[in-house]
């Protein structure tokens, strides 16, 4: 029986995924200051004899280590890890995290252009065309992160949480805030979800992403829902690195 630990290590929440037989048995969810305890016993629990970290931020010292001397084998994702896809895409600045969305959205709805929408701090499309190349695609700030802007960058407009009345039509700057943040962000992923889908035939979107069950009820756009996305994509490099697993 394999048992493999793929983690992703985000800009706000650290998420770990623990797979048996290629199957998502557990996730957990958790902050950078509870990552190493927290690691820790999911792999004195499940005893994964696998794991892959996808990171996009300087982790704590000694979490490798932990890693390293806890499981038989370890890889951290980077620039020259194996993949099953081709990478056209400039390896000096593409966050780690978007490579195995491609990876996961490519094996997993084969044959088709795949475009994944990651909606978490930033909203980052994501293309991979259907001969398995990835191309790129685009970055914008999440709808968090609109919020903040718009208080940081301005004297007069407060500080304001997603969390509270969500209505199209905004009664005071709150609300307004919230809608423009909010539907201006859906608004946005259902145009560019429309602009790839006209250029490009069997065409394909994915939803993914920490806030992707907010927004999944807010799009106009005929799209697939996978919040684990990420964590099977960074299962399906572990498999093609390590051919004991496939």
């Amino acid at each position: 029986m394999a048992t493999t630990l793929c983690i992703d290590w985000g800009n706000t929440l650290v998420k770990a995924g623990i797979f048996v037989n290629d199957r998502l048995v557990e996730v957990k969810s958790f902050r950078e200051d509870e990552a190493m305890s927290a690691l820790a016993e999911q792999v004195d629990y499940h005893k994964p004899t696998h794991c892959i970290l996808c990171s996009v931020v300087f982790n704590p010292q000694g979490v490798e280590d932990m890693l390293c001397d806890k499981i038989p084998k370890y890889i951290k994702l980077d620039g020259n890890t194996p993949l099953p896809i081709m990478n056209a895409y400039s390896t000096d600045s593409l966050g780690n995290d978007r490579i195995p969305l491609a990876v996961a959205a490519h094996l997993l709805y084969p044959g088709k252009n795949n475009l994944v929408i990651s909606v978490g701090t930033c909203i980052t499309y994501n293309f991979i065309q259907s001969s398995g190349i990835f191309r790129g695609g685009a970055i914008s700030p999440g709808v968090r992160m609109r919020l903040k802007a718009m208080h940081a960058f301005t004297d007069k407009l407060p500080e304001v949480q997603l969390e509270g009345d969500l209505i199209l039509l905004g009664y005071d700057t709150y609300s307004g805030m919230r809608s423009g943040a909010a539907f201006g962000a859906a608004a946005e992923i259902d145009g560019m979800v429309a602009d790839f889908g006209s250029q490009y035939s069997d065409f394909n979107a994915v939803l993914t992403g920490g806030d992707a069950p907010f927004f999944a009820g807010k799009l106009k756009s005929k799209i697939f829902a996978d919040p684990e996305l990420l964590l099977k994509g960074l299962n399906l490099i572990l498999k093609h690195n390590v051919p004991e697993l496939s």
